[in-house]
């Protein structure tokens, strides 16, 4: 069968991918000979990734892109193809988080804000990576990766963040959606569904007493997830070992969700 998680001839973008869940899932794809565009916002970060990442040998760029800003993805993905050839796999990892508020006080602008980045954010990317990937197929080059980077809160109650949750479960959907329907193309998809991992967006909640004393006894293996926890699961997912595996949501909590 050959070594079923060579990725050498691969190409991966991974939004938000200059950092935390992001980045980890990139270095462990380039460390399988897998070459890598990452989408940012911020030049500095992506700068830092791309010298960190150019370490393991395979091609990778950078580009900065709100994946917000629908026209901005589609000229981006332009972008990536011309300096990459194709896209095998789309990591859609860009997210952000909500600020914490009552329900009952949540503003309609921050409502937007978060479905504007999470959930149609990942709609605008993933539209041009089907597109890309069924036009391949139709020219005998069938196969492609569709992942979503979601969340416990899409399958738990998480109270105060509503709107946050919202599209976390509605990414979810999207991806069993696209699964049944780019099936037939090579096309897999899936959700990964972090617990607790120690990055930028959890470094204000980390910081908080109450909150690391009421949290840490319930994960079973007694840490926080570290970015590096995902790399594995992206290099199973891009390489020919889950050729037939799709529609999976891919809990990776430490054991949180089943304490």
């Amino acid at each position: 069968m050959g070594n079923l998680f060579d990725l050498s001839g691969r190409v991966a973008l991974i939004t938000g991918g200059n950092g935390g869940i992001g980045l980890g899932m990139a270095t462990g794809l380039a460390q399988h000979g897998c070459d890598i565009c990452i989408w940012g916002t911020n030049e500095e970060k992506n700068a830092a990734a791309l010298e960190a990442l150019s370490f393991h040998g395979t091609k990778v760029t950078a580009l900065k892109c709100d994946v917000s800003n629908q026209q901005e993805v589609e000229d981006c993905f332009a972008e990536t193809i011309k300096n990459h050839g194709r896209v095998d796999g789309c990591f859609a990892n860009a997210g952000i988080g909500s600020r914490g508020n009552q329900f009952d006080d949540i503003e309609k602008e921050e409502w937007d804000r978060i479905i504007q980045v999470n959930l149609n954010g990942v709609f605008y990317t993933f539209k041009c990576a089907a597109k890309h990937m069924r036009e391949r197929a139709a020219n005998d080059d069938a196969f492609g990766r569709l992942i979503g980077t979601a969340s416990l809160a899409a399958i738990s109650g998480q109270a105060r963040g509503q709107h946050y949750a919202a599209t976390k479960g509605g990414l979810v959907s999207m991806i069993k959606a696209l699964a049944v329907e780019y099936a037939r193309y090579g096309v897999t998809a899936h959700t990964i569904l972090p617990g607790w991992i120690e990055t930028a967006m959890t470094a204000g909640a980390f910081s908080w007493d109450k909150f690391v004393d009421n949290v840490m006894p319930r994960i079973p293996m007694r840490r926080w997830g570290q970015p590096q926890d995902f790399a594995a699961i992206a290099v199973y997912i891009m390489s020919d070992a889950s050729a037939y595996h799709t529609s999976e949501n891919f809990i990776i909590d430490g054991g949180y969700s089943v304490f």
